[in-house]
């Protein structure tokens, strides 16, 4: 590979991973936007029950943390990198599997983490393009 061709794998990489962390800074927002609806709706029993807290309380913990994560991707980290890579990779099965459970959640809850999935979606596509891997592969 010649230096030109390095060069702009690199930059497509730093590209994708500044992506990534700007879809885990909106994964995060709506995550914490859930836990304040969640405050806002407690007394209302058909829109929250106890495993809405429980899950979004989970949601945003993994969303600070992919966040830092993220962080961490885009200033050359690898360790950070396969950590994003494994955390969006779980949660994104995670709620792939939390949404199609019927009655589980409440359908507004559902469509939030419909939504998170989403967001992981294409930063599970960003982060192991293979700009990215290559790029961490010599690191």
């Amino acid at each position: 590979m010649d230096t030109q061709q390095a060069l702009t794998e690199r930059r497509t990489a730093t590209a994708g991973l500044r992506a990534a962390r700007t879809l885990v800074g909106a994964y995060l927002a709506v995550s914490a936007l859930a836990v304040a609806a969640l405050v806002a709706l407690h007394d209302h029993p058909s829109l929250v029950n106890s495993a809405s807290w429980v899950r979004a309380s989970i949601v945003l913990v993994t969303a600070v943390l992919m966040f830092l994560f993220a962080r961490g991707a885009v200033r050359g980290s690898r360790r950070a990198w396969l950590r994003l890579r494994i955390a969006s990779a779980v949660m994104l099965v995670a709620i792939a599997v939390i949404v199609s459970l019927p009655g589980f959640l409440p359908a507004w809850l559902r469509i939030e983490q419909g939504l998170c999935g989403l967001l992981l979606l294409a930063v599970v596509v960003l982060v192991n393009r293979r700009a990215v891997r290559t790029g961490f592969a010599a690191s």
